[in-house]
């Protein structure tokens, strides 16, 4: 892995000053950094990256020579972690790292670059399909509404004036040579406004060769395989793993009528491919975490009783939630596809998932049960709840529905079965004295007990 031995490359001792492109960065960066770029590179590298923007001065392309101690004691992270989010930045584009003096202590120009822009990022064809598979649909649609505005209407006819029709030109005798494109001095540079520079992929195993000579040049002319078309090929074989005779049939269906590529059918025609071969959903679904932007604010829970319980929830996937409650040992299979399957379909986030599996795990003797499970992500689903809060506010209010839902169950499955009356968790309670039907009291105290003590070790692991 690269970065592995970060102490070949860098030592605290070594110095860097920190540069911006001539294109200065602005303050709508920063909401295209926030809300485009932190779901796929985390906080902890947006923040390295928002500490080495804060060393410059307003408006100024150069900051003050420093030492990585000093970075390590802003940041408060060790060396490795700081290093390691410097490669982050510079692969997705957000940073050019320079080696002035390679002897000891070495120095470093860390030259920030500008995020893509909106338009540039959303039709990147792979950083739009990372943020999509990473936040989700709905995520992804309102994100892409938030950097969107109405156009101008389309009937609207421009009458805007050109130079000539406005000023009158300038005579001859009027030029001064002196001020004629003079160049500039060696050490300087005039400010500039370009947008940022799309991310490259050199992806090494995809043969373009054996692209090439599966495409006929009676279907799919030589001129229409234009440096757009190969980049988008080439990003796209990269993000869904297509092999080159794939991609061939693929490039081949998006072909149009003027033997062009269209490039948004190829898109497509990859993410129908991929759903096709991996059961029609996205990959690793049940890996994520709950998006930073879905995420309580502290003043919002500061007072609730459930502040620690939100904060867990919110900060471990479903996968590893199953996991440290069972123990350590890694959830069933059968258990993984309900999970993923309602995250699929239901389009839950993550940190609403695991209260789905906290509320059912308590309320069915620490089993999952599809149909359970179902009924009540369909109905969160249409409430439209986002965030950890959230959800555990609906379970409380409908917990008496979502008992009748179980008890339902339990009638067909097994209508021979004792019912004993025990209390809720007290996260789930009203108040304390309401009385529920449900399980054997002693077998159930003891199951959340250890529910609530795996749950805890999770911050203990992230700690070590």
């Amino acid at each position: 892995m690269i970065g592995h031995h970060h102490w070949k490359e860098l030592l605290p001792v070594d110095r860097y000053v920190v540069k911006c492109t001539s294109s200065l960065i602005h303050e709508f960066d920063r909401k295209v950094l926030t809300l485009l770029y932190q779901p796929l590179i985390g906080p902890r590298t947006l923040n390295l990256y928002m500490t080495l923007w804060s060393e410059l001065e307003q408006n100024r392309l150069w900051g003050t020579e420093s030492t990585h101690h000093f970075l390590m004691a802003v940041t408060q992270s060790p060396l490795n972690e700081i290093y390691h989010d410097r490669l982050k930045l510079e692969g997705i584009g957000l940073l050019k790292t320079y080696l002035v003096d390679e002897s000891e202590p070495k120095k470093y120009i860390y030259e920030l670059q500008r995020p893509l822009s909106p338009k540039q990022f959303f039709y990147d064809g792979m950083l739009n399909i990372y943020l999509y598979n990473r936040v989700g649909k709905t995520v992804y649609q309102r994100l892409k509404s938030y950097f969107s505005d109405k156009s101008v209407d389309s009937n609207a006819k421009d009458v805007t004036r050109s130079f000539h029709e406005v000023y009158q030109s300038i005579h001859p005798s009027e030029l001064s040579a002196n001020i004629a494109m003079e160049p500039e001095e060696n050490d300087q540079e005039l400010f500039d406004h370009a947008p940022g520079e799309p991310i490259s992929i050199q992806n090494q195993s995809f043969d373009f060769q054996l692209f090439y000579a599966g495409l006929s040049e009676h279907i799919v002319p030589k001129k229409a395989i234009t440096p757009a078309v190969k980049e988008a090929v080439e990003k796209l074989a990269y993000v869904y793993g297509i092999d080159p005779i794939e991609m061939k049939n693929l490039v081949i269906r998006s072909l149009d009528h003027d033997e062009q590529i269209n490039l948004d059918e190829l898109r497509k025609w990859a993410r129908d491919w991929y759903k096709l071969n991996h059961g029609n959903r996205l990959p690793e679904l049940v890996d994520r975490l709950q998006p930073l932007n879905q995420r309580v604010k502290d003043e919002e829970i500061e007072q609730s009783k459930d502040k620690e319980l939100i904060r867990q929830l919110e900060s471990i996937s479903p996968r590893q939630f199953l996991k440290d409650i069972s123990g350590g040992i890694e959830p069933s299979a059968a258990d993984l596809k309900i999970i993923e399957d309602v995250m699929f379909q239901q389009k839950l986030l993550p940190g609403v998932v695991n209260v789905l599996i906290y509320y059912v795990l308590l309320k069915t003797n620490m089993k999952l049960s599809r149909a359970y499970v179902e009924k009540i992500a369909s109905h969160w689903a249409r409430l439209g709840i986002k965030t950890v809060k959230d959800a555990v506010d609906v379970a409380k209010k409908e917990h008496k529905k979502y008992l009748t839902w179980a008890e339902t169950k339990d009638k067909k499955t097994d209508s021979k079965k004792i019912v004993r009356k025990e209390k809720l968790p007290s996260w789930l309670l009203e108040n304390e004295n309401q009385q529920v039907e449900n399980i054997d009291p002693e077998a159930f105290e003891k199951e959340k007990q250890k529910l609530q003590e795996r749950i805890k070790k999770y911050k203990n692991k992230q700690k070590d």
